[in-house]
């Protein structure tokens, strides 16, 4: 059997000292407490077994009489939705200790308490070995496909050629109207505002965008069409991808105007390879935000197949691609259901049922 999955913490990445400690409001927490992140995201738990004082964003369940803080710490872990149902704010939620208190719970004789833990601890031991076996699996899918990207834009055949992003499309940087606020719109006259969140990560389409912008922001703006390619330069740099939509692109983003010697889907899995991610995380610049600059992208070196051979690529691709896709929504399903079961044996455990 694998290593027993455990929400014991012993120690943190920070302490205080003891004159932090009488200088601020917070109370150090005996061992096996139960300790509960009440402030966006509310439902974390950890149980601590040295002393420990936490900030305003916990809240420390100390437990009293005949309590076994395992029992504590599954209910809480089945009540999680209704804790944020109680949590307050319009900013970020945050869950009061007035209303914590107010939570009634089953407090069943000691002896059933550590039964229904014991059990719990062994189907959640059961249930986080499937876990990381599925997402294993939803790795070795993923990385079966990379590998055999990098084979491809690694080797070398007749005709091929080592030109630079630079050589092969023409870079453009989007562009914001600046206050970006003032140009939102959900008049009828505006335009697709393309934002990160409207991406999903290693997906390959930009289909619809959550905001809108005015034809007064446009105009500061960059405008991309269907087929267009667009390609992260900020924080999540180099993901690249090809426009399902029309509208405009902020300066978070390069549209890439490809040479008729390119196919559009062997240039998105180009750059999608670690042969060129790699060059673009070297060329990152920044401390604190990577970002990459239009000069410094230009100079990513990229391997030209003639077209004829490319679209040949982009076959084999195409198959491989559909058996990775159908694995990762398998493996990904595999995962949703072990949260499900999760949640179904809490509630059992917490209802007589279990």
């Amino acid at each position: 059997m694998g290593k027993r999955p455990t929400p014991y913490i012993a120690q943190t990445e920070r302490t205080i000292t003891d004159q932090g400690l009488q200088n601020s409001s917070a109370r150090p927490l005996p061992p096996y407490s139960v300790i509960l992140s009440s402030r966006a995201p509310i439902g974390h738990l950890v149980i601590n077994t040295e002393p420990m004082a936490t900030n305003q964003g916990c809240k420390g369940l100390v437990p009293r009489g005949r309590i076994d803080h395992k029992f504590l710490y599954y209910y809480l872990g089945s009540i999680v939705d209704l804790l944020n149902d109680l949590g307050t704010g319009a900013t970020f939620k945050e869950l009061s200790g007035g209303k914590l208190k107010e939570v009634t719970m089953p407090v069943p004789p000691l002896l059933e308490q550590r039964r229904i833990v014991s059990i719990l601890d062994e189907a959640f031991e059961g249930i986080a070995t499937a876990k990381a076996n599925a997402e294993k699996n939803l790795r070795n899918a993923r990385e079966l496909f990379d590998d055999y990207l990098r084979e491809v834009f690694t080797r070398r055949g007749e005709g091929w050629a080592d030109r630079t992003l630079g050589q092969v499309c023409k870079v453009e940087r989007g562009s914001s109207p600046r206050p970006i606020k003032s140009f939102f719109s959900t008049a009828p006259d505006g335009v697709n505002w393309i934002k990160i969140g409207d991406t999903e990560e290693g997906g390959k389409y930009v289909y619809s965008t959550a905001q809108r912008i005015t034809p007064e922001g446009a105009k500061q703006s960059r405008y991309v069409k269907e087929g267009d390619f667009i390609l992260t330069n900020s924080m999540s740099f180099g993901r690249p991808y090809i426009m399902k939509t029309s509208g405009y692109i902020h300066d978070g983003w390069f549209a890439l105007r490809l040479s008729d010697e390119l196919d559009a889907d062997y240039f998105y899995y180009l750059l999608s390879s670690q042969f060129v991610q790699n060059q673009f995380a070297s060329l990152a610049a920044g401390a604190v935000v990577k970002n990459i600059s239009g000069d410094l992208v230009k100079k990513a070196v990229l391997t030209i197949p003639p077209i004829a051979e490319q679209k040949s690529i982009v076959e084999r691709f195409a198959v491989l691609g559909e058996q990775t896709d159908s694995l990762t929504v398998l493996f990904r399903q595999k995962l949703a259901a072990l949260d499900e079961l999760k949640k179904s044996l809490l509630h059992q455990a917490f209802s007589g049922a279990l």
